[in-house]
């Protein structure tokens, strides 16, 4: 059988996106065929259409909405690399760019006279994010000329915006209910902000850890020395937002973690460094960048101490590609936090995939499966 996919890319990550009628039809369930089109378990990837990188191993999942308010659903699926395995505990903002363009692609949503609204909702979460294209002419356009931090071409506009992002995952703001935690992993302790805004998030103090704000340039270097103990944070931070009752069974994708402090280049507000699946990011999950917007709002936290003065409107932050601009602004349905991505379609393509290859790696799905999973 042949499963349509479309490659696209979403901000600073690729993903293959599949309806979920289509996956439904195969009579497997995600967690057994995404691993085998991706082609894992395998660093490369060789046998499938992963990207051999956290980046460039994901899926989007969409369907159009039977709800009056929601135009299309999407589950998010973080496809391992070494392992043949899914991640569903969280959502990608970056990935999650390309719904909005791929419903009005489909002909889901009908272009708007300017821009275009599309209403989505993402699974993992229960987030609702309200993403804005422009469609001049009620078209989209077809030369592109917008770029974000971290990506060399041009792609489709389009605003992010999540609609009250806070405790979509745990239920709270701040899970632990206090605005810094003390972690200690062996002989190292950090100061650590556990936000639930946009995704769960772990935001470590830089400087108490040892990051110096002026020699920003090297973290990423610097994190590379030190991934053992930053992913020991995460997971002990998994257990104390109520994530997982023991650190061996945190997931990989959240918490998220990353390092921040004050900017030291005088055009951003904040720096930060993330970490993606155990090694640092090239720029900036688009959750977390929400988790870190809705933090600088909160008093105490280690993003509110590390500003110089209180965030309004619009939050910089630089990150290794450049700087990145978030926004708090009301919508028609409420308040949303969020970030200006592009996206754009690379390929539409048949994947070819047999019922042996997949005997073995799981059973087919049940009803339950079809609910959880797709």
């Amino acid at each position: 059988m042949n499963l349509r996919a479309h490659w696209m890319r979403g901000g600073t990550s690729k993903c293959w996106v599949l309806e979920r009628a289509a996956l439904q039809k195969t009579g497997f369930t995600a967690d057994a065929v995404l691993p085998r089109i991706f082609g894992s378990p395998d660093v490369r990837q060789l046998d499938g259409v992963g990207g051999a990188t956290s980046t460039t191993s994901k899926a989007m999942i969409v369907s159009r909405s039977e709800s009056e308010d929601i135009d299309v659903e999407f589950t998010f699926a973080q496809v391992g690399i070494e392992e043949a395995k899914v991640d569903w505990g969280s959502n990608c903002g970056n990935c999650s760019s390309v719904v909005g363009l791929y419903a009005i692609e489909q002909g889901w949503v009908a272009p708007g006279q300017d821009v275009t609204e599309v209403r989505t909702l993402n699974t993992n979460t229960r987030q609702t994010i309200i993403q804005t294209i422009p469609t001049p002419g009620r078209q989209l356009p077809e030369s592109l000329t917008s770029i974000v931090p971290g990506t060399v071409f041009p792609g489709h506009s389009v605003q992010l915006g999540f609609l009250s992002p806070e405790g979509r995952t745990t239920g709270k703001l701040l899970p632990t209910g206090d605005a810094i935690s003390q972690i200690t992993v062996g002989d190292t302790t950090a100061e650590v902000t556990l936000i639930d805004a946009g995704a769960p998030l772990a935001v470590i103090d830089a400087v108490k850890f040892g990051f110096p704000a002026e020699t920003y340039d090297d973290w990423f270097d610097q994190a590379s020395t030190q991934l053992e103990s930053i992913e020991s944070i995460r997971r002990e931070a998994a257990v104390a937002m109520g994530l997982a009752r023991t650190p061996d069974e945190a997931e990989r994708a959240i918490p998220k973690i990353g390092l921040i402090s004050r900017s030291t280049d005088g055009a951003s507000d904040l720096q930060v460094l993330m970490l993606s699946m155990g090694k640092p990011h090239p720029a900036m999950p688009i959750t977390g960048s929400v988790g870190v917007s809705v933090a600088a709002q909160t008093q105490g936290t280690v993003v509110a101490n590390s500003l110089a003065e209180p965030s309004g409107h619009e939050l910089r932050i630089r990150i290794p590609g450049g700087v990145l601009s978030t926004f708090t602004e009301d919508s028609s349905l409420g308040r949303t936090v969020g970030v200006y991505r592009t996206a754009r379609t690379l390929a539409d393509a048949n994947l070819p995939i047999t019922a042996d290859q997949l005997q073995g790696t799981a059973a087919s799905q049940s009803e339950e499966d079809s609910k959880c999973r797709v």
